[in-house]
């Protein structure tokens, strides 16, 4: 199902502005970005893509010019269920690096360093023990989702692990219930003898 790039677009704005939130908050990975300003990242994944650029002010901006990029970063598992399997465990899906090593190098850094405070983000809006409740009950709720997940993808898993071995390629699950039928039924006709 293809969106509409309108709407495509309006999402990848939506997502640089959210990367940019949590980057403000992070003045080191901000700093470390403006050493980059000016260079782009392609982000690729099955036939979703965008494109952006580093200001100098070390944010993220989409880059709808779509220019030669410096660095290529393509999340290579094409499977969604399997993305989701590694959310769920924590780890990071498998990412295909290609470019400038050094604007890698501090795109590595960021990933792995900078965390959005959501408790913090709440809090100014809602106070801070209102804030720090909702959290909990988020945190569990997300503990909840993530075992109900674990659950589904290994039922998933095994789901279709039964399926590969249940039955054979090339017959099916009627052919072999008539045959059993036929050959559990009583002959009518003597041997010698033919049925007139």
């Amino acid at each position: 199902m293809a969106l509409p790039p309108w709407l495509v677009e309006e999402i990848q704005r939506r997502m640089v502005l959210l990367a940019n939130h949590v980057l403000q908050q992070e003045p080191q990975a901000q700093a470390r970005l403006k050493t980059q300003q000016g260079k782009s990242v392609y982000i690729s994944w099955r036939q979703f893509n965008a494109q952006v650029r580093i200001t100098p002010a070390g944010l993220l901006d989409l880059d709808s010019a779509h220019s030669s990029s410096d660095l290529l970063l393509e999340v290579s598992e094409p499977s969604v269920s399997q993305l989701l399997k590694g959310a769920v465990n924590g780890t990071k899906p498998p990412i295909r690096i290609a470019g400038d090593v050094a604007l890698a190098g501090e795109l590595n850094w960021v990933i792995d360093n900078v965390r959005w405070d959501l408790e913090d983000d709440l809090a100014r809006i809602i106070g801070d023990v209102p804030a720090h409740k909702l959290c909990q009950v988020g945190s569990k709720l997300a503990q909840e989702l993530r075992r109900f997940a674990q659950g589904a993808v290994a039922k998933v898993d095994g789901l279709s692990a039964a399926r590969a071995t249940d039955v054979p390629a090339g017959t099916s699950a009627y052919a072999d219930s008539a045959a059993d039928d036929a050959a559990a039924a009583p002959r009518t006709d003597t041997p010698g003898r033919s049925a007139s």
